[in-house]
């Protein structure tokens, strides 16, 4: 195809037609006057430096219009310095094939990398040709359609009613609150971390999400702005924040180590862990002298605790906008699609209505 602003022809070989004309339309599409953008003179090194810096001031924004939380620009540095800039870092930003960013795929996976590693690595690639194509900084975005890998991860766990009980039973005292946080109310990890005495109004059992917390920024805006949210204190947790001081000031963290400095996520885990490893070895004990067989309790996660919390309100019955509202999800699509698989409960209800119905419908025919 012809580039009018720099009066040549650029050309390129592609193994199908289909290939060809896809190649062809990306470089066409949204441009006036169907002229290709003009190529760049950036290094891929320096175009990536400068999106991500333009991420961090906030110039930048993902596929939702949002900024970027800290962590994902530091996760996207990364992986750019570890993998994907020594080996196309002095390549021209415009005229990276999508062949070699196949190649590297490939060759990521041959080399023994997960899935998922491998997903990473592309991630910050695909953001930044996804920026780059719509600004017409480039004419084709080379990550299109490259073939990536399937994940097939492990499910989290969730714990039923009973098991959240039972684990938080069995935690110290000091660890319970936050614990039963995570359980009965959903929050993420970094939410917890940011929650303060204000945001707690147990007269009207209601609990404020209004920010997060990351461990080199400190404070800030939740993943989205439908993370920024109200919800229910519901009886049992509500008997778990009880006990709470009552004087200490609005601003002040409500789980954190100090005031102002948040609890450490290592070192509540690998507490939960010691107790919980406790507490099955005094199980294991009494089933012996009992001559049964032992009920132990099996480790979970503060986002697995998460997880839980959305199994519980869907089992309970609540209204699925509800439930998005509760979680922090920008859609109710995201509700489903990620929590519709760890639903026992939706399953057998959703059985015993299709039964009913059908057995309505053929009695009436």
């Amino acid at each position: 195809m012809y580039l009018a602003r720099e009066g040549r022809k650029q050309r390129r070989t592609f193994a199908r037609r289909s290939e060809a004309k896809s190649w062809r339309a990306d470089a066409m599409k949204g441009i006036p006057g169907k002229r290709s953008a003009p190529s760049s003179r950036l290094t891929l090194e320096q175009a990536a430096w400068l999106w991500i810096e333009a991420a961090r001031a906030g110039a930048v924004r993902d596929r939702s219009g949002h900024t970027y939380k800290p962590g994902t620009l530091r996760e996207y540095a990364r992986v750019l310095h570890l993998r994907v800039l020594p080996e196309f870092g002095d390549r021209l930003f415009s005229e990276l094939p999508r062949s070699e960013i196949q190649r590297f795929v490939d060759e990521l996976l041959a080399e023994g990398l997960a899935p998922s590693t491998v997903r990473n690595t592309i991630n910050p690639l695909q953001a930044l040709y996804r920026h780059a194509v719509r600004r017409d900084l480039v004419a084709v975005n080379p990550t299109r359609e490259v073939e990536m890998p399937a994940e097939r991860g492990r499910r989290d766990r969730v714990a039923t009613a009973s098991e959240a009980a039972r684990l938080l039973a069995a935690l110290p005292a000091c660890d319970q609150p936050i614990w039963a946080t995570a359980f009965y109310a959903g929050l993420r990890r970094g939410e917890l971390q940011a929650l303060r005495f204000g945001d707690i109004d147990l007269a009207v059992a209601e609990l404020s999400v209004r920010r997060s917390w990351d461990h080199v920024e400190g404070p800030i805006e939740p993943k989205s702005r439908a993370g920024v949210r109200t919800v229910p204190i519901i009886g049992v947790l509500r008997d778990f924040l009880m006990d709470l001081p009552s004087s200490i000031p609005g601003d002040a963290l409500i789980f954190g180590r100090t005031p102002t400095a948040p609890f450490d996520p290592k070192t509540i885990n690998d507490r939960a862990k010691r107790s919980w490893v406790a507490a099955n070895a005094a199980e294991q004990g009494a089933a012996e002298q009992e001559a049964r067989e032992p009920d132990l309790v099996r480790p979970i996660t503060l986002h697995e605790c998460r997880h839980t919390f959305a199994s519980l309100l869907i089992d309970a019955g609540v209204n699925p906008k509800a439930i998005q509202e509760f979680m922090g999800h920008a859609t109710i699509e995201e509700t489903f699609s990620r929590y519709g698989h760890l639903m026992p409960g939706a399953r057998n209800q959703a059985r015993l209505l299709l039964d009913s119905y059908m057995e309505t419908a053929l009695n009436a025919a």
